[in-house]
Parts: structure tokens; sequence; C-alpha cells
């Protein structure tokens, strides 16, 4: 499965970068984007949404409300069939949004989901 890390992060104790980890270490293809990281464990960082060329399945945002509100529009173009809010991140006017375009949207956490067979 490919998942979009909004958020995500070189700092091994950043929740963005454990995701990241744990999504690999899972199987699944972690597709990390943060505006200002090139690289994170030698995966190539998109700077935005819009730049992912691979179809992204779930979107897991690990940003502040004010910063994912931000990007609502590429999230609703992504093509991604499921957003996970972390906490933290929840945004109850985008996540409105995204259920209203058909969206999956799940306020919880990916650490934990991945970790008991909910992912």
């Amino acid at each position: 499965m490919n998942v979009a890390v909004l958020g995500a992060s070189d700092k091994p104790d950043r929740y963005g970068c454990k995701a990241f980890r744990l999504l690999r270490e899972k199987g699944h293809n972690a597709i990390p984007v943060h505006p200002r990281l090139e690289g994170i464990d030698g995966v190539r960082v998109y700077a935005s949404l819009a730049d992912v060329s691979e179809e992204v399945d779930t979107i897991t945002v690990y940003l502040s409300p004010a910063n994912s509100g931000k990007v609502a529009d590429e999230i609703v173009g992504s093509g991604a069939r499921r957003v996970i809010f972390n906490p933290g991140a929840e945004n109850p006017e985008l996540a409105e949004r995204l259920r209203a375009e058909g969206f999956e949207v799940i306020e919880a956490c990916t650490l934990v989901m991945l970790k008991t067979g909910q992912f």
C-alpha cells in the first residue's frame, strides 16, 4: 500500500519519522512529504503531495490543523481513498470536507493502528 506521510520528519524522536519507519517495516511504501527535507533514510522526500507521482492509497497526517488546512486542496486532489489524522493533527473542518468528497476519514494513531493490525 502506498502511504503518504504528510509532515514526515528525519528526526527519530518525531512521530512523523516513527510512522515513516514503521510503515516501511510493515511492508508499506511510505512516501514522505515535507517541504524542507530532501531525504529520510535514503528515501526521496516530496515537497508537496502534488509532487508525488505514485498513486496514493492513504495519507497519514502529522501537521497542525493550520498547516493541513493550507494543503487541503492537495489532499482532496491526491486520489487517496483514506486520510488518517493522528493525535494533535485533528482538523474537523478538513475532515468534514473530505468526508463530503467521499474519503474515509479516521482520527487515530497510525503507529497504534500498525502495531495492532488495524491499519
